[in-house]
């Protein structure tokens, strides 16, 4: 396995990011799974076959290892395969259509809803293995195309439904910003992987209802619960503040990725020829000043979990993901706006996040408490290194087009 680097105390240059991307991945390795799919992993990194395989563990990994085959790892382009012969494998629901959320250690489906955020990330699994060059990638794109145009793409609303019961008879009321926002990170990677502009547009009605409409009524606190007309919950899961994907309040770490993926939409718009909102680059400022003024914690550092409506911590431990967000948001905006604010937060958050989640283990820690200690009270182990991958390539990467097709269009390194 690759050595952990030495940590430098400036902002990371080109060949830390290099050797971390690495390590990363030679760590996720560890969670193939041989009855298909990939397991969550431990806090040592070790694969926890006491859990079910989740599909959306085993679809941002696939995705990882495409970008991996990309960078010229010849070892993961073996593991792209064994993703997407699972998903077009045992995680197929070869009679109602659609992909099962988990399945149990005798590879059959554990009971739950069909979601747009685990298809979401299938659709973005295949867009980034058709762009490494993956046997059947093509295939496995087909199909989720279709589920996702007919079965969660609202065009009345622009915006995706939540999910759906077993064999699509029955769909949930409730609606949220979460999936919608991995929807609009998939649906650039599927515009990139098909040429079919329809999933860029698609793009755009999600984030001007979530962001234009949404996030800017709330002083650019993104609003993330709603009912089936798209009328705010506000106090939705009031009595679960720590839901590790439907938490009560504002998540001050889905507005930075937000803001990331808007300035992400601006340019895919732009290189398509196809007219760019103002707004779009106007809210990704908006989105990330907010999360930092709300979110970040000036005298011991780090993102609170999540705040009320005023903008006050609720859930105060400190996830890797969200300063994953923070870091690559705010390099970005440093690349268009020339700012020296964000070169600043782009060195800080780093150096936060060098000392607090990078403890020598394969991975990241997933969750610190206040005082930079490792905590359980949301997520344990490492479950996967989707956003710690990423933000050790934004800073490499155009903004357009998505991380495979533009890790595809440039010489291996």
């Amino acid at each position: 396995m690759t050595t952990q680097p030495p940590v430098p105390a400036e902002a990371p240059s080109t060949a830390w990011l290099d050797a971390e991307t690495d390590r990363l991945l030679d760590g996720a390795t560890a969670a193939r799974a041989e009855q298909g799919g990939f397991w969550w992993l431990d806090a040592d990194g070790h694969p926890d076959t006491s859990r079910p395989r989740y599909l959306w563990i085993s679809t941002r990994m696939t995705h990882c290892f495409s970008l991996g085959a990309l960078l010229g790892r010849q070892q993961d382009a073996a593991l792209v395969d064994h993703g997407i012969e699972s998903l077009l494998g045992v995680y197929r629901d070869a009679e109602n259509g659609g992909w099962f959320a988990a399945l149990d250690q005798d590879n059959q489906p554990v009971p739950a809803p069909k979601g747009a955020y685990e298809h979401a990330f299938v659709l973005l699994a295949a867009s980034s293995a058709v762009a490494a060059g993956r046997p059947r990638a093509a295939e496995l794109l087909g199909l989720v195309t279709d589920v996702m145009s007919r079965r969660f793409w609202d065009d009345e609303a622009g915006a995706m439904v939540e999910e759906w019961n077993a064999d699509w008879t029955v769909c949930d009321p409730y609606r949220g910003a979460n999936a919608n926002m991995h929807s609009l990170e998939a649906c650039l990677a599927a515009a990139d992987a098909t040429g079919d502009g329809v999933w860029r547009r698609r793009a755009l009605r999600i984030a001007t209802r979530l962001i234009d409409a949404g996030a800017r009524a709330h002083e650019w606190r993104v609003p993330e619960h709603f009912d089936s007309g798209w009328n705010l919950l506000p106090e939705y899961n009031a009595d679960q503040p720590n839901h590790p994907f439907r938490p009560y309040g504002v998540t001050p770490g889905h507005g930075l990725e937000w803001a990331r993926l808007m300035l992400h939409l601006d340019a895919a718009l732009d290189a398509a020829g196809e007219p760019s909102p103002a707004w779009l680059r106007e809210s990704a400022v908006g989105l990330f000043d907010r999360a930092i003024t709300d979110g970040w914690d000036p005298e011991s550092g780090g993102f609170a979990y999540t705040t009320g409506w005023d903008g006050k911590p609720v859930v105060s431990q400190r996830f890797h993901w969200v300063v994953c967000e923070g870091i690559a948001t705010a390099t970005l905006l440093h690349r268009i706006t020339g700012e020296q604010r964000y070169a600043d937060w782009y060195a800080d958050l780093w150096r936060y996040a060098r000392a607090t989640f990078l403890d020598g283990r394969p991975g990241w820690l997933h969750e610190a408490e206040i005082d930079g200690r490792p905590s359980t009270r949301t997520w344990s182990g490492r479950p996967d290194v989707y956003h710690a991958v990423q933000v050790t390539l934004v800073p490499q990467l155009p903004l357009a087009p998505s991380f495979a097709a533009a890790l595809a269009a440039r010489p291996l390194r």
